[in-house]
């Protein structure tokens, strides 16, 4: 099963190369990754996407929470929560591609149009993602494709903040 792991831990040089490591030593992968500074400077979250049944994520988290810098766990996908990824890409439009409503369609927005390429984003879950750039991919050449990764953060009262 998918799991969206969220973890605060010391802003700290190599914090998040034990984390990756500890990943990797163990034949764990990461799908997606993403790490940045929260309300507080001293603390960081990490964002990650990883598969496993609840024995490998029990094991996980237990591994996580040996780590000397993390501060806290939590595995958002047991709790209702929102779920967003970003997406940049650039197309060369087939002629006669009709981007505009694509683009409309999903929600996207167009941040360059040149004679060349057409540069586009989209906020949306993973699975949004995905459909949108199977439909945009069908009418026009892929140049490039950047995604942020998963970013999760609980819904309602449910918070994870570092303002430890």
């Amino acid at each position: 099963m998918r799991h969206i792991i969220s973890i605060l831990m010391q802003n700290e040089a190599g914090a998040l190369n034990r984390v990756a490591s500890m990943f990797s030593s163990r034949g764990y992968n990461i799908e997606s990754l993403s790490v940045a500074p929260t309300e507080n400077p001293l603390v960081s979250r990490l964002t990650m996407v990883t598969t496993g049944s609840e024995e490998v994520i029990d094991q996980i988290n237990k591994q996580l929470f040996k780590l000397i810098d993390v501060v806290m766990i939590t595995d958002m996908t047991m709790n209702e929560h929102f779920e967003r990824e970003l997406l940049l890409m650039k197309v060369k439009l087939d002629d006669g591609a009709n981007v505009a409503d694509i683009v409309s369609a999903a929600g996207a927005s167009v941040l360059d149009r040149n004679p060349e390429s057409f540069t586009v984003q989209l906020t949306g879950t993973g699975v949004q993602i995905d459909d949108f750039m199977e439909t945009l991919g069908a009418n026009s050449q892929i140049l490039a494709v950047v995604r942020s990764g998963s970013m999760a953060i609980g819904r309602g009262a449910n918070i994870m903040s570092a303002g430890l």
